[in-house]
């Protein structure tokens, strides 16, 4: 069963050179976020593909996985061909070992948080309670990240705005929803994933929602965001209104 785990790192990372070389070559980033959302989108077919006669409980988590990378993934491509190109990459995206960097870190990205719902998928296994918890946190944190992302994006398509950051609908309560959001769906699906493993692969499949929240709470999310805000709009008392009136990620009234 665990060579499901390693055959996916190996697809991960063909998806993710495949579509960055393009890309370099072609200095574009319209292929950069959908290539992350197809990630997740083949791995989740392989695990299914490569189960014989799957059972309820590998059809629901394939069904969270995928319906979660072509939310995400329609959402992203839409976006970027909307804007044209994503400021990100501006500093690398001529650079290959720089652009390629990234790309890596989107192919490990992919297939980590993928490993608990691929063993749960390929355990072929009956569903049980932990199934609906986690289904319930999952169907939350889609929710939320759904909301938050239309409604920064149609924030920022507006031309008239009072101050250049939002703080209304979600983002009236949490400052970084979107990622409270992601998450959550990534704890849902080990929760859900959870009855279907065994005590080694609860281990192994922990690091799935770990990785994501360390990820967005203390390396590439939260800290660069609030940075930039910070260096923005720190002396605007507006904007320090509304950053202590309003939780950093939970969506709920401080």
């Amino acid at each position: 069963m665990y060579s499901i785990i390693w055959w996916s790192l190996l697809i991960s990372l063909a998806i993710n050179l495949i579509m960055f070389l393009l890309a370099y070559k072609l200095r574009s980033d319209k292929l950069t976020d959908i290539s992350y959302a197809v990630s997740f989108l083949v791995l989740a077919i392989y695990a299914l593909a490569s189960t014989s006669s799957p059972k309820a409980l590998s059809l629901v988590i394939f069904f969270m996985s995928t319906l979660w990378s072509l939310r995400i993934g329609s959402f992203l491509l839409r976006r970027v061909l909307k804007v044209g190109k994503d400021k990100r990459f501006d500093e690398m995206r001529g650079h290959f070992l720089k652009f390629g960097k990234f790309w890596l870190g989107q192919a490990l990205t992919a297939w980590l948080l993928m490993i608990p719902a691929e063993l749960a998928i390929h355990s072929n296994r009956n569903i049980k309670f932990f199934v609906f918890i986690g289904m319930a946190v999952w169907a939350i944190g889609l929710i939320a990240e759904s909301i938050a992302d239309w409604q920064k994006f149609s924030f920022h398509e507006r031309k008239t705005k009072t101050h250049p950051w939002i703080d209304e609908g979600i983002w009236k309560y949490s400052r970084h929803p979107n990622y409270f959001g992601e998450i959550s769906v990534w704890l849902g699906i080990y929760i859900a994933s959870f009855s279907a493993l065994t005590v080694v692969q609860k281990l192994i499949g922990l690091i799935s929602p770990v990785f994501i929240t360390l990820l967005l709470l203390f390396v590439s999310g939260v800290p660069i965001l609030e940075k930039s805000a910070d260096e923005r709009w720190g002396e605007d008392k507006d904007y320090v209104s509304y950053k202590e009136r309003t939780r950093l990620i939970i969506p709920l009234p401080k």
